[in-house]
């Protein structure tokens, strides 16, 4: 084998296609091994084309039995065909048909890429290049058609036959024991959203009746036995349907959506028109299998591919390029769903975390890159946190901007003006500008640059003037192909406090398009405290000259409740940035009795906002700390300052949360609402509070609470405890757990993870031997991602190892992986994309783990795209 090249696709080249397809029939006649599909193809030169220009049709290891055009059988003088293309050289310049009859291997697809088949269910993952395994096919997204889908498979094997759009003749292949389905979907799509699901499956049932008083069947396949725990998805799914068309207008266009669960999917889920693919975990949900978190996904992620049925599916996007017009445009939708179904600042707090936690990482390293790309060499390498969570800040800073009357008007002007069309960023941004009469040239920099901006602000209080100045700069700093950037447009959101929480001045935004700027307020009596980027109206780095008593000030008094929880982190952080250096000079780790006593009276009055009060009571992670640190970055003094810091906290609130426990323990019904999932979580961080003081007490309670918990979210808040106290305890109850749960693969997922989150030295030993556990599978993309995933992204102390262990092992373990999944493994490789932060032992030692990687031969391009651009 030798390692795949892959050409550098440029969003400067793109050229319309040469050719349309107006309409798509396709036959599959499913078979374990050999399934056969022949697909009829219409096409016609398309005007925007280039004349004379051959047919080139796209595949990935295919295999091409027979081919006609316009009903005449071709011969190897008419065509050439290799396993990735199929080329007619002469085409008929009228429109034409052409019938390609192909035979794929589904059981041996272990890619999951195109039609797989695993636990016996036929399923397709075509999103971003995948129908090219299934058919050759002009596999871009700006080729759109209409589809005709016939299933033939065995009754016994195969009861439920699955494609998108609306349901049509189905029966009986008389003497066959075979049976057809036929599926007819009226609306346009591209390749990648074809879906295909046939299978023994149990199904859930319900409906929904839109705005225009149509009926829609509504129907939930998962494994059989498990059509109860699918109930809580059906309950999203409808809140979802209503949701849409309340706040954005949009209604259900077809007769039946279907939702199907797999357990073996490389993504979290698909919005393949009418037919959403989901990875399990994120469908089935019970009071004694799901935590609050599982919930919480669930919601979110089910309304998030339902939204795409518009901001997706309806209207795509030309290229792959502009894929953050349908996903960061979805995140945005999901995210406002979600912060109306439970809390809006614990929602936001929430989606701030993850932006930093893995965007603003990205941001800083070698993978940067814009919202919007303008080059890339594999595709599926670029569904990351800039184009998702980045991609839906941009769209939150454009409805700041324009305000929310505008920014309605500017999606119904996008929803009726691009309509079953492949639209551009360019396309998108003119809806808003037209709608909204403003000039939004410069905002479209959020989109074409990398990096994330830093916003240095300086104040000044002149008490005989009375005013009050803010001096603003940003900057953006140099990433991958791009040395300099111009401004990016901010909206700043200010609001101006006294000592004991009093207004001096309201909410107010301030827009920064250039790199210096000012804002003087007058008339104010006494000197303000500024609560700036309210709500984190932009997505920076705030530089700010403000002192921790006014910080914590505004963590007591602030009305904006994300401020409050962030002028919390902040002091915490800057404690804990000088605790990380005094460590290693030496010197003991840092306390501060202020912040002690802002942490207890948060907790005092905990039952006030639970869900708040849980996260206002959580410290930055080790991650948020390197991030921070930013280079030369030392992981065993960051974990030693952290622990110290929990342990000095937790002393001075030991009796409160002693007390807020015995409150919270009362036990009540069981409910997934927001309210009951803040006291579950406000408990689990009591105990958490306990074990950090009293390790034996502790301990006593976590096995308590961990073995009469009648929710697995008080399960797992007391292995938690127990996995980072360790001895008797944690041996017992992981025990008892693996035991309880071995057949259960979504909960046993969580007990690789728990055990990857060791944090003795021991713990790479024991990732290294539960590779061998029979319940291990390297082709099951949940289970490597619990535990090799949860390793080396959860794990920073022990993958961090001072003797670069970790990186050998991990650089093993994915130049394994590769030559099954491609996709997983280079996901996997993202984690050494900080190593150029670390000190320089361990950043040696990562980097020669990546050169390992590299000089393998036979890597993917995916994998190779990875690991070259952290290298550069």
């Amino acid at each position: 084998m030798r390692t795949e090249i892959a050409p550098v696709i440029r969003l400067q080249d793109y050229r319309a296609p040469d050719f349309c397809v107006t309409s798509v029939d396709m036959t599959f006649h499913l078979h374990p091994t050999a399934t056969k599909i022949s697909t009829i193809l219409n096409l016609r030169r398309n005007p925007d084309g280039f004349v004379g220009t051959p047919v080139v049709l796209d595949g990935d290891e295919l295999t091409l039995s027979r081919l006609l055009l316009d009903g005449k059988e071709l011969t190897l003088d008419d065509y050439t065909v290799s396993p990735d293309r199929l080329v007619i050289p002469n085409p008929p310049e009228h429109p034409f048909t052409l019938m390609i009859d192909t035979i794929i291997n589904p059981s041996a697809n272990t890619k999951l890429m195109g039609l797989f088949r695993s636990n016996g269910v036929y399923c397709t993952q075509c999103e971003a290049e995948g129908f090219r395994r299934i058919t050759y096919f002009p596999d871009r997204p700006d080729v759109m058609a209409i589809y005709r889908v016939s299933i033939e498979a065995d009754v016994a094997d195969a009861p439920i036959l699955l494609s998108n759009g609306n349901p049509g003749r189905r029966g009986i292949v008389p003497g066959t024991g075979r049976h057809f389905a036929v599926w007819d979907d009226p609306f346009k799509k591209p390749s990648y959203l074809f879906a295909l699901v046939a299978g023994d499956l149990g199904t859930l049932t319900d409906k929904f009746v839109t705005m225009s008083g149509r009926t829609v069947d509504l129907n939930i396949y998962v494994e059989k036995g498990k059509e109860p725990r699918a109930a809580y998805a059906m309950d999203s799914l409808k809140r979802s349907m209503k949701w849409d068309e309340e706040v954005f207008g949009r209604e259900y266009d077809l007769d039946v959506f279907n939702l199907v669960a797999v357990s073996d999917f490389n993504m979290g889920a698909m919005e393949n028109k009418g037919l959403n693919v989901f990875n399990d975990r994120y469908v089935l949900a019970s009071a004694e299998t799901a935590t609050d978190q599982d919930y919480h996904n669930i919601e979110a992620i089910v309304a998030h591919e339902y939204f795409h049925n518009w901001t997706g599916n309806r209207i795509t996007c030309r290229d792959w390029f502009q894929l953050c017009l349908k996903e960061g445009l979805t995140v945005f939708r999901d995210q406002e769903f979600s912060s109306d179904m439970r809390s809006r600042a614990v929602e936001r707090i929430n989606a701030v975390r993850t932006l930093r936690a893995a965007q603003f990482v990205e941001d800083a390293g070698p993978l940067a890159h814009p919202v919007r790309p303008s080059a890339f060499k594999e595709i599926s390498n670029f569904y990351t946190a800039t184009v998702y969570n980045k991609g839906a800040e941009v769209i939150r800073m454009l409805k700041t901007l324009i305000g929310p009357a505008n920014f309605r008007k500017g999606m119904d002007l996008y929803f009726a003006r691009e309509d079953g069309n492949a639209a551009t960023i360019e396309d998108f941004i003119a809806c808003f500008a037209d709608a909204s009469g403003q000039d939004l040239s410069k905002f479209f920099r959020w989109y074409n640059q990398a990096g994330t901006p830093v916003l240095k602000v300086r104040q000044t209080y002149d008490a005989t003037a009375r005013t009050y100045r803010l001096d603003f700069e940003q900057s953006i700093p140099a990433t991958p192909g791009q040395p300099t950037k111009e401004p990016a447009v901010l909206p700043i959101t200010i609001g101006l406090i006294g000592q004991k929480g009093e207004v001096l001045a309201p909410n107010q935004v301030l827009v920064l398009e250039t790199r210096k700027g000012t804002k003087i307020f007058s008339d104010i009596a006494e000197r303000p405290i500024a609560s700036l980027l309210r709500g984190f109206s932009a997505p920076v780095q705030l530089e700010f000259d403000i002192e921790d008593a006014d910080l914590l000030a505004l963590a007591r008094h602030d009305q904006d409740a994300f401020n409050r929880w962030e002028s919390l982190q902040t002091v915490a952080m800057r404690l804990l940035k000088r605790s990380t250096a005094g460590v290693r000079a030496g010197n003991a780790p840092l306390a501060d009795t202020r912040l002690r006593d802002v942490f207890n009276s948060i907790l005092a009055d905990g039952l006030s906002d639970p869900a708040f009060a849980a996260l206002a009571l959580s410290l930055p992670s080790e991650g948020d700390i390197a991030r921070e640190i930013g280079k030369d970055v030392d992981p065993s003094a960051i974990a030693k300052a952290l622990d110290a810091l929990l342990a000095s906290n937790a002393a001075a609130s030991l009796a409160t949360a002693v007390d807020m426990y015995a409150k919270l323990s009362t036990p009540r019904p069981f409910s997934a609402d927001a309210e009951s999932a803040g006291l579950r979580a406000l408990k689990g961080v009591s105990l958490s509070i306990i074990a950090w003081a009293e390790r034996k007490e502790g301990a006593r309670l976590a096995l308590a609470q961990y073995h009469s918990a009648t929710t697995m979210t008080d399960r797992f808040s007391a292995l938690g405890i127990l996995n980072r106290l360790g001895g008797n305890e944690r041996d017992e109850a992981f025990a008892s757990f693996e035991h309880a749960y071995r057949e259960e693969p979504l909960i046993l997922d969580s007990w690789f993870s728990f055990n990857a989150i060791l944090r003795t030295d021991d713990a790479l030993d024991r990732v290294i031997e539960l590779l061998k556990h029979k319940d291990f599978s390297i082709t099951n993309p949940n289970r490597v991602r619990s535990l090799v995933g949860t390793f080396v992204n959860a794990n920073p102390r022990q993958f961090h190892r001072p003797d670069g262990e970790g990186y050998r092992f991990l650089a093993a373990f994915i130049t394994d992986l590769d030559a099954k999944n491609p996709q997983v493994a280079a996901r996997l490789a993202t984690a050494f994309r900080t190593f150029k932060t670390l000190e320089p032992g361990r950043g040696l030692l990562a980097e020669s783990a990546l050169i390992s990687i590299k000089e393998h031969v036979g890597i993917s391009r995916d994998l190779s795209d990875i690991v070259e651009r952290a290298l550069a």
